[in-house]
């Protein structure tokens, strides 16, 4: 099949010979952690930001109790942040745009780096996988919404 822009690649590629990263997770309800900044949700690491050297980052996010309060508005040093519903929902308040987006299983988000966000409410069942560039980043909280 001939697609309209070249291959970047003179034909298929051995695994050994991609610069690209091969990373593979299996579900284990033992590999969920509680290490993350949300004390509501448990994580479990994909294993992306091994095989990348640190260049991206995925966790699998389930909630474990209710969902009691807002994260508060923060943002995160980042170039990349994605985000997959697989269970529920989640609604988001972004600076610079007017009303919540909210992301419903089956949905993706794209979250520009920088922006700082306020996650207002979730479905008691959420899963979710993250994505982000890089595996590892700051997060600033914010003292008062932003202007």
């Amino acid at each position: 099949m001939q697609e309209e822009n070249p291959p970047h690649f003179s034909g298929p590629l051995k695994l050994e010979q991609s610069r690209s990263l091969f990373a593979l997770a299996e579900l284990s309800d033992g590999a969920f952690t509680r290490d993350g900044p949300r004390a509501d949700v448990e994580y479990r690491d994909l294993g992306l930001a091994a095989a990348s050297g640190g260049a991206i980052g995925a966790k699998h996010i389930r909630a474990i109790r209710p969902f009691e309060q807002e994260t508060g508005w923060h943002w995160h040093d980042m170039t990349g942040h994605f985000v997959f519903v697989i269970r529920g929902w989640i609604t988001f308040r972004y600076a610079g745009r007017d009303g919540d987006v909210v992301v419903h299983v089956g949905g993706c988000l794209s979250q520009p780096g920088g922006v700082p966000h306020n996650v207002i409410a979730r479905s008691d069942d959420l899963e979710l996988i993250e994505i982000n560039m890089p595996a590892k980043f700051g997060t600033w909280d914010l003292a008062e919404p932003p202007a």
